[in-house]
């Protein structure tokens, strides 16, 4: 054996014997991967008053991408980062309405052929396809991705520049007129996001499936708030951001609860059995349509409505009172299907 031979020989040797050394595959998806949800970061800007713009994040991300370069990212709404507790609240109750639309999905197809070399290149930007269901709308779009390989068993995927969101095309524009109209500011349309995506090579053997993805915590559990009790700042805060939803539906004309109100009026449960120092005032509110007196009725039951609901789960009637208003407090004028839509609401109110 020649001496080159004879080196490259015990080379080959050593590294066997090295206990973690590996060799780089040239099957990018080999065994699969999953989400780091810690080093992982989804975040979301945004722009209100002309030009300030405010950054946001998710803090409950889960994903995978399986053997055959088919990528999902989770992320729950609920989730929802501003750094400010009721801003949180705001954008979970009022813009996503996450008590209807609890997560969002990230959808991806990748190549293999694509990305057969970044054993060698180590990086690379690649133009991908994906599909984006968000409030209930699902649409296809295209962004560009860098493919950073940082060690055989780690790989980040990150947004190279930022990804336009429109809000009309997922449905969000009623989110945002609501958003403005708690916070007496102008909001621009468009939201603009940015991801950095880190994920870990499955062990070998176990491919991770997209059953894996509802391993998060699902719905409220992963919102950031205070568990148990509530302060009474926060409960104030809540009460007032539930009354601008209109999200709590009725039949025509009825005070029959429609089944699309139901988890609103869970999560509104929940707030009132955590400010249990506090009774609350339920008024119903109607538009112009009819006489006065057919509406001041029409209010009367339909708060009651929302007043046995809560009684059915747990809430004691002496916590709260139910009220009519009837036509007697629009929020708007009665000039428009838009606004009378507004006009008929159910409002809460803390009483002591």
């Amino acid at each position: 054996m020649s001496p080159l031979r004879a080196l490259l020989f015990c080379l080959a040797l050593l590294t066997l014997a090295t206990p973690g050394v590996q060799a780089q595959s040239i099957d990018p998806f080999e065994h699969g991967w999953v989400l780091d949800p810690e080093a992982s970061k989804l975040r979301f800007l945004s722009v209100k008053k002309g030009n300030v713009a405010e950054t946001s994040k998710f803090a409950t991300l889960s994903g995978l991408i399986t053997p055959q370069g088919k990528a999902q990212i989770r992320v729950l709404m609920d989730s929802v980062d501003t750094n400010i507790d009721l801003r949180n609240v705001r954008m979970r109750f009022l813009f996503f309405e996450s008590f209807n639309f609890p997560e969002a999905t990230i959808s991806v197809q990748l190549d293999p052929e694509t990305l057969r070399d970044l054993h060698m290149v180590r990086r690379k930007f690649v133009e991908v396809g994906y599909t984006l269901a968000l409030h209930g709308v699902t649409l296809e779009k295209t962004a560009e991705v860098a493919v950073t390989l940082m060690s055989n068993d780690r790989v980040a995927i990150t947004s190279t520049t930022p990804i336009p969101i429109k809000l009309d095309e997922f449905n969000l524009e009623g989110g945002r007129e609501k958003l403005q109209e708690a916070a007496n500011v102008e909001i621009v349309p468009v939201g603009v996001v940015s991801f950095d995506f880190i994920f870990d090579r499955a062990a070998p053997g176990t491919p991770p499936t997209e059953a894996q993805l509802a391993a998060a915590p699902a719905g409220a559990s992963a919102a950031l708030e205070t568990k148990g009790v509530m302060d009474r700042e926060a409960c104030l805060g809540r009460f007032d951001i539930l009354s601008k939803t209109g999200n709590i539906n009725f039949a025509p004309a009825s005070a029959r609860l429609d089944p699309s109100s139901y988890p609103l009026l869970d999560n509104l449960y929940d707030i009132v059995n955590r400010c249990p120092n506090m009774a609350i005032e339920i008024g119903g509110h109607t538009d112009s349509d009819g006489s006065d007196s057919t509406n001041q009725r029409l209010s009367e039951r339909r708060a009651g409505a929302v007043g046995e609901y809560l009684s059915n789960k747990g809430i004691g009637a002496g916590r709260m009172r139910v009220v009519g208003y009837g036509e007697a407090r629009p929020l708007r004028p009665n000039d428009s299907a838009a606004n009378k839509a507004r006009n008929r609401r159910i409002e809460f109110t803390v009483l002591n």
